[in-house]
Formats: C-alpha cells, sequence, structure tokens
C-alpha cells in the first residue's frame, strides 16, 4: 500500500527506473492525461500587429475563439521568435478589459458614451473637412490647423499613402510617422 502510494510521487519513479527524469517516469496521472492547448484547433498565420518589423505569428482558433497565439517558425522575419509585445498580443483580442466599443465624450462633458463605428467615423471626416476649409492658406495650397502622426505597425507602402492622401489631397504639411522599434 506504501509502496503504491510512494510510486505515485514521479520522483520515486525515477529513482526506481533510473531515468533522468524526461519521460512517462516524471509525469503524474494527471499530465499524462493532459492534451495540449491547440489540439483540435484550426491555425491561421497572421503578422504581428505591434510594430512594421513584421514578425509572423500562428494564430489558432476554435468555435470562433482565440485559443492562442504563438510565433510562427516559418516566417523568414521572426522564425518562430516573438518580442514580449509579441507574445502577449493574444491579450490584445482576449482581455476582457478590452474597449470593443468606439468611446466618446463630447466637450465639456464628464460622461462617456458608446457610439456607432460609422457615427465616429463620420464625424472624424466632419471634423477634418472643416479644419481644412477654415484654416487651409490658398496662397501656399496647405493647411497647418491640423497634423497626422502614423503609428509603428505602418509599413513603408502604407506610409507612403498616407503621405499622398494628407500632404496632396488635404493639404497638410505636419505629417510624420513614430514607427520606431
Amino acid at each position: 500500500m506504501l509502496a503504491e502510494l510512494l510510486l505515485r510521487w514521479p520522483l520515486i519513479r525515477q529513482l526506481r527506473d533510473r531515468s533522468d527524469g524526461t519521460g512517462p517516469e516524471s509525469m503524474t496521472a494527471r499530465t499524462i492525461e493532459l492534451a495540449p492547448k491547440n489540439e483540435g484547433a484550426k491555425v491561421a498565420r497572421s503578422i504581428c500587429p505591434y510594430c512594421g518589423v513584421g514578425c509572423g505569428q500562428l494564430v489558432y482558433h476554435r468555435g470562433g475563439k482565440v485559443v492562442s497565439i504563438e510565433g510562427d517558425p516559418e516566417s523568414p522575419i521572426s522564425r518562430g521568435h516573438l518580442c514580449p509585445k509579441g507574445a502577449a498580443s493574444y491579450e490584445l483580442v482576449t482581455h476582457p478589459g478590452r474597449a470593443k466599443t468606439v468611446r466618446y465624450r463630447a466637450p465639456h462633458s464628464r460622461d462617456w458614451i458608446d457610439l456607432p463605428l460609422e457615427q465616429a467615423l463620420d464625424m472624424v471626416a466632419a471634423r477634418v473637412w472643416e479644419t481644412r476649409e477654415r484654416t487651409f492658406d490658398e496662397s501656399a495650397k496647405h493647411t497647418t490647423g491640423m497634423a497626422h502622426l502614423g503609428g509603428a505597425t505602418l509599413d513603408n507602402e502604407e506610409n507612403y499613402l498616407i503621405k499622398k492622401l494628407f500632404t496632396g489631397g488635404l493639404g497638410m504639411v505636419c505629417v510624420s510617422n513614430q514607427a520606431r522599434i
């Protein structure tokens, strides 16, 4: 009886079998029953959203829910490795505190309200055009009444298009990017 009880302890089995502790003798019954968290999940290849490097990610999903996110070993950029921000990107899509709506606080208000995305986009567009109309210098063909600061997740092609839209289309002269890694 005592022998059976002791043999449930992995260390005793390792000593008995003179093993190095890397095989089944080092596992408890519970550990042996465990399955990988990705078992039965589908996988989608993706790119990490945190910076412009473009590290490859494998996004495992099951039943419409993300199960885990890992580095993609086939990525020529990251070869399966992720920085701490990329490794934590699972939390980006699953954390219960994640913002899922557009929040708006009117001028001089203390309260935030939820807005539909379309309404928020319409408000932004109206304010951009109003600012351009009010601040556009016709002689210089530009406006200094608004600026654009791009994010680090944008690649060269996206930054090129943004620069064309904001300088050529809207006449902005203050266009920059904080693409520092």
